[in-house]
């Protein structure tokens, strides 16, 4: 008899997306969604949901119809925590720091912090990525989108 569940790995994985975007659209559900010629608020938080949701369905219908031969178990000790929590740690500087630091020294930080996750990391490979996401976001927002991000947030001599 065959099992049930072909790739396990795809099966928590799929199910981990589709959680994910409930949980989005669960939070985006009390904003106005508008229609898709004047969207509201809550219209593209609730659009993103439902592709993740999507992807996630896809993914965890392939991990019970194809998967691998073997449909390897999930071994959570092999898991890379490191970069899990070094990612995470990132997401969060960038996010608490954005307004007392601003654009500049936040997105600095998190891209440095997340470069550290990689085995490959080095301090001149970590600094130049930062610097270089730094300018990429100032061009890309600032100048090119007009957003009104401060560079130095109030905390650094900024506005």
């Amino acid at each position: 008899m065959t099992r049930f569940v072909k790739s396990p790995k795809d099966v928590a994985t799929g199910l981990l997306l589709i959680v994910t975007a409930a949980f989005f659209a669960w939070q985006g559900a009390d904003l106005p969604m508008g229609r898709a010629i004047k969207m509201g608020p809550g219209y593209f938080p609730m659009v993103l949901a439902g592709l993740l949701a999507f992807f996630g369905l896809i993914v965890l219908v392939g991990g019970l119809t194809s998967g691998a031969a073997q449909g390897e178990p999930i071994n959570v000790r092999r898991w890379p925590w490191r970069a899990l929590i070094l990612v995470s740690v990132a997401v969060t500087v960038f996010g608490v720091g954005i307004r007392p630091f601003g654009l500049g020294p936040a997105m600095g930080l998190a891209v440095f912090i997340s470069s550290l996750a990689s085995h490959r990391f080095t301090f001149g490979s970590g600094v130049a990525m930062a610097l270089v996401m730094v300018a990429f976001s100032w061009a890309v927002f600032i100048k090119g989108l007009g957003l009104p991000l401060p560079m130095l947030g109030p905390w650094l001599g900024g506005y």
